[in-house]
């Protein structure tokens, strides 16, 4: 118990200004991808808070993390290991999770939001209590730093949830639909780098003195609730440096799935060979859903022209227009090692890609039939709007990202708002030049934002994608 750091830390209180927040959920069916432990998601949570905290108490630091590590372990993990095989998924213990950091060596930063009850104006109510950030380091190092959350809603009336929408409508999400995760009903608009900084503040400045000082060292954030949806590269600290600038990241529901794309990445290499590239197909000619409009036709040519060029830098052919099929496509995503997919994005049914239809299908390629392909792709690429959103579950997001993860790609790029036709097509060629020269996908996407970051400075421009999985 020796190797460990415990810190409680204070919040710095900010943000005075106040606005309100809707949040709508997409909706999943349950024949989709399977949802267990979805019901039980508050339940169960409110049962490992518990634990956590009694372990901790007890300073039995290891058993805590455990629990917070075991709390992510349900569906996600056993369709991983399930996938075209019988083996069964049993929860990390703590020194496996340090092998994952010595591993992968990389500095694993996992967190536990705390809620508790609270009687306010007579009534009882859940509300952010703390916030426990485990760092494992890859020495194997593990420390515990612990935010106090309750300020926030306290004194400034907002919450992590809150500040997390507010930074994702500012960049983007204005532009969703009532399909989407998030809907604004009134805000007072702010400076955006206000809660950039504010994040800041609450997720890294207490754990600062961790992290690694070469900004080649990768740093895996394993998130929990709507910090699934946090642009961690545009956190900017008091000097106004976003942390893209400092570190190189990734992200992973939790620990073990992040094992197991390491052991599949193992198990695949040099299986296949093939680079896909798809932009801009023509949108399907039926709507999705039975008793519905058509889609609207929506031309996407700076996403055709990221294709060609992503396709030039692999001496390929892009498919675009009329060839891209979603028949074409499925037939060649098992032979590629790189999935490259510029298109529409809808929401029903956990997120379905618009492809252009043929006499063999309907051009809708759904997050369930994305689950049932046999992928052995090292990388999975979602470059249109809102690719790496979804429903939040106690084990992750589930969305078009998690199908492909669960088909068996090893690591999955998506978007967390509508994302710029030009400036997406200007990252994503920065960021395959990278790929080309050196295979490290999180370093890459780091060297692509910075590029992008001086040609167009706004996070909204270069900020969207995350790389879920191994980098």
């Amino acid at each position: 118990m020796n190797n460990f750091k415990i810190t409680t830390l204070g919040l710095i209180p900010q943000l005075t200004s106040t606005w309100i927040i809707i949040l709508a959920t997409v909706s999943i069916p349950v024949n989709t991808v399977k949802a267990n432990n979805i019901s039980n998601f508050p339940h169960q949570t409110s049962r490992s808070n518990q634990l956590q905290k009694n372990l901790i108490h007890q300073n039995k630091l290891e058993a805590a993390l455990e629990i917070s590590e075991r709390s992510r372990n349900g569906e996600f993990c056993e369709l991983l290991t399930s996938h075209k095989s019988n083996k069964i998924a049993k929860s990390l213990s703590s020194e496996e999770i340090k092998q994952v950091a010595k591993k992968q060596n990389a500095t694993i930063v996992q967190y536990s939001i705390i809620n508790d009850e609270f009687v306010i104006a007579g009534k009882k109510q859940t509300q952010e209590s703390e916030l426990l950030i485990w760092v494992i380091k890859p020495t194997g190092e593990i420390a515990l730093r612990q935010v106090n959350l309750k300020p926030l809603w306290q004194k400034e009336n907002t919450s992590l949830k809150d500040l997390v929408a507010v930074i994702n409508m500012r960049m983007g999400a204005r532009n969703r639909n009532n399909k989407g995760v998030i809907k604004v009903e009134t805000i007072k608009e702010l400076n955006s780098n206000q809660e950039l900084l504010k994040l800041y503040q609450i997720l890294i400045q207490p754990i600062a003195d961790l992290l690694p000082n070469q900004p080649d060292k990768h740093i895996i954030f394993i998130p929990q609730g709507d910090l699934f949806f946090v642009p961690f590269a545009a956190l900017q600290d008091k000097k106004g440096q976003y942390l893209i600038e400092k570190h190189t990241i990734a992200t992973a529901p939790s620990i073990q799935v992040l094992d197991l794309l390491d052991q599949r990445k193992q198990q695949n290499q040099g299986l296949v060979k093939d680079v896909l590239i798809v932009g801009n197909p023509i949108m399907p000619t039926q709507p999705l859903l039975p008793g519905e409009n058509p889609p609207k036709e929506r031309n996407l040519l700076g996403a055709e022209q990221e294709a060609k060029q992503i396709a030039g830098i692999f001496n390929t052919q892009a498919l675009t227009g009329k060839a891209a099929t979603e028949t074409a496509i499925v037939q060649r995503m098992p032979q590629a090692k790189i999935i490259h997919l510029a298109t529409n994005k809808e929401e029903e049914f956990g997120g379905a890609l618009a492809l252009a239809t043929s006499d063999k299908d309907d051009g809708w390629l759904t997050s369930e039939e994305i689950t049932n392909l046999n992928l052995k792709a090292e990388l999975v690429v979602l470059s249109g709007n809102d690719t790496a959103i979804g429903k939040v579950t106690n084990d992750g997001v589930i969305g078009l990202s998690r199908s492909f993860l669960t088909a068996g790609a090893t690591s999955v790029i998506g978007s967390l708002w509508s994302v710029s036709d030009r400036e997406t097509a200007f990252l994503m060629t920065e960021f395959y030049q990278e790929l080309s020269k050196n295979p490290d996908k999180a370093a890459a996407l780091r060297q692509a934002m910075l590029t992008t970051m001086k040609k167009y400075p706004s996070p909204m421009y270069w900020a969207a994608f995350i790389l879920i999985g191994n980098g």
